[in-house]
């Protein structure tokens, strides 16, 4: 029975789909200006997770993310400049080879990271039309008005306005006090966006209201209707995205759609930070997966470093933790490569495992699990039943790793091999600590030496 926590009702609940059998979920994805980094990457971990616990022989699944490739301003107050127009501007190309030219980065480091890619990703410029007739909705209902740059979304008009974040509403209040500009209330947020009178944008569209482009959170509102429905089952992103992102897309949904909850259950990631602070593509304070693969780490070391802590808690990222989970997943995968497959499933084990992931993906304990498993010489069906948990896992814990050897090392080995010969050991235990400096074993087998990573 999976349970799961839901940010909306701040408790975990048993999962049960709006049609049985099938679930609708829909992720918050990248904002594709600039490389993603490994912090915004333990969010799309998190939800690969949950996506393949869920598909864990029990439902069918339709997964969309969004691709933000415009609207989305420097400042969550709707204000600042756009984010894409603004990169465009720097780098001196089109919004078009800017945003695809780093939604293709993006996509390679999900596949090294063993994510199985959404049923499709949504653009938010392919649905203008549809945000547009969202905009309208929300207009006839009385529910918009408009200032010298948009068209806002009225706030005061909803009670529970802010529920998802737990929102103080008397801080509300006072922050009305605030200078907000021509917005009749601080938590109000932009539906369209005018272009302005003297600035040429790339990408902008005509539209009832003026030419101009939609505002950020109109656009996932939008998309995820069109595919999942006026309501659907579940809604990931990371725990910056809750407020105002998350907030604003319920309160328009709900307006709209009339459905209630337009949600069922709303699950958010905690945040992998540095030590000095919250990694930031706006700051420039970032680490990328391709950063770690030139110190020597794998993506795979990095998705089990995630998948440590439960995905509700921080992670403090070092590289001494890089070093921990890179020492700890070659001990893992070194150890299931000697194992004899007996073509048995061990059910106890796999029931503790699915105990586990059912208690709201806690991967900390699935992985105590496999551990305890793994080191039980008594345990049959090991081969067929971790095969089992990395359908969950994606950690490719049965692929046989293919090795490069160094022309170097291959050297060392060679002279290693005809010391031996030669009988002359000192030599040989004196090549070997160099072959192991290197980050290879050599291991000394009938018709010659076999060499192994470290």
């Amino acid at each position: 029975m999976l349970k799961l926590y839901n940010t909306l009702t701040r408790k975990k609940e048993v999962f049960k789909p709006i049609k049985k059998g099938q679930v609708g979920m829909y992720g918050c994805g990248p904002t594709v200006y600039w490389h993603q980094h490994i912090g915004g990457m333990r969010r799309y971990i998190f939800e690969d997770i949950l996506y393949r616990t869920l598909k864990y022989g029990r439902f069918k699944i339709k997964h969309i993310i969004n691709v933000t490739d415009v609207g989305h301003l420097t400042s969550d107050a709707d204000t600042g400049e756009d984010k894409v127009e603004k990169a465009a501007k720097k780098e001196g190309k089109t919004a078009k080879e800017i945003t695809h030219n780093y939604f293709d980065a993006f996509e390679k480091d999900l596949e090294k990271l063993n994510i199985v890619m959404p049923d499709k990703w949504t653009w938010a410029t392919d649905y203008i039309k549809e945000q547009i007739k969202l905009v309208q909705v929300l207009e006839k209902k009385g529910f918009t008005y408009k200032t010298s740059d948009g068209i806002y979304f009225n706030t005061s008009k909803l009670k529970n306005y802010g529920e998802l974040a737990r929102l103080n509403k008397e801080g509300l209040k006072a922050g009305k006090r605030v200078d907000v500009g021509e917005k009749k209330n601080k938590t109000d947020f932009a539906l369209w966006k005018f272009s302005l009178v003297d600035e040429k944008r790339q990408q902008e569209w005509d539209s009832p209201w003026g030419i101009g482009f939609p505002g950020w959170h109109v656009e996932c509102s939008a998309m995820s209707s069109e595919h999942l429905g006026e309501q659907f089952d579940i809604h990931t992103g990371g725990i910056d995205n809750m407020n105002p992102h998350h907030i604003n897309e319920i309160a328009q949904s709900e307006t709209a759609f009339g459905k209630k909850p337009w949600v069922k259950y709303w699950l958010h990631n905690n945040h992998l930070n540095l030590k000095e602070g919250k990694m930031s593509k706006s700051t420039g304070k970032i680490i990328r997966l391709k950063t770690l693969e030139e110190k020597g780490y794998s993506p795979l070391e990095f998705r089990y470093l995630c998948l440590l802590t439960h995905y509700r808690k921080k992670i403090s990222f070092d590289f001494k933790l890089m070093d921990s989970s890179k020492k700890a997943y070659k001990n893992l995968t070194g150890r299931i490569s000697t194992l004899k497959n007996d073509k048995k499933l061990n059910e106890k084990y796999l029931k503790e495992f699915e105990n586990a992931i059912d208690d709201d993906l806690n991967m900390p304990q699935a992985l105590q699990v496999l551990w305890k498993f793994v080191r039980d010489e008594k345990a049959e069906g090991k081969i067929q039943t971790i095969k089992k948990m990395d359908e969950v896992f994606g950690l490719d814990l049965l692929k046989k790793e293919k090795i490069e050897i160094p022309e170097d090392v291959k050297k060392l080995v060679e002279e290693r091999d005809d010391a031996r010969e030669k009988k002359d050991f000192k030599k040989a235990d004196e090549l070997r600590d160099k072959i192991k400096k290197k980050g290879f074993v050599v291991e000394d087998k009938e018709g010659g030496s076999k060499v192994k990573a470290l």
